[in-house]
């Protein structure tokens, strides 16, 4: 990712929270869009996914966990989650995350490549629960 890719990243974010995760409160994500700009995206080695100079995702590596993977919901279905958590299997043998258990959606993509559920919890933020998945490589 680029200095110049921060806003469009964080629309990607945004929008694509806001679908994905109906059952939590529109507000929360526009409060944390500050957040993403000034902490979370910068701690984090940012990939995007391109086509024709046109940022469709990205997916987010912070350590061993993916800590964010978001493709632009008018090109959702295509193959660029898939192809954007190929990418990140290739800069890490291991790789964990987490997953609203509300997001069936999502869930389901992670089983397809090969992510099992490590445990259960509960997000401190939203209160909503969450599993806990992870990828070995080996």
């Amino acid at each position: 990712m680029r200095p110049d890719d921060t806003e469009p990243v964080l629309d990607i974010w945004l929008n694509a929270s806001l679908q994905a995760h109906d059952f939590i409160d529109e507000a929360f994500w526009h409060q944390q869009r500050d957040a993403m700009r000034a902490s979370y995206l910068p701690m984090a080695d940012v990939w995007v996914g391109t086509y024709q100079e046109v940022i469709l995702g990205f997916y987010a590596l912070h350590g061993n966990t993916l800590a964010a993977i978001f493709v632009d919901p008018a090109h959702q279905g295509a193959g660029v989650g898939s192809q954007l958590l190929d990418h990140a299997k290739l800069q890490k043998p291991t790789i964990d995350l987490t997953v609203y258990q509300k997001n069936t959606a999502s869930y389901a993509f992670y089983l397809r490549h090969g992510f099992v559920v490590d445990r259960e919890q509960t997000d401190p933020h939203t209160g909503e629960r969450e599993w806990r998945m992870v990828y070995s490589g080996s």
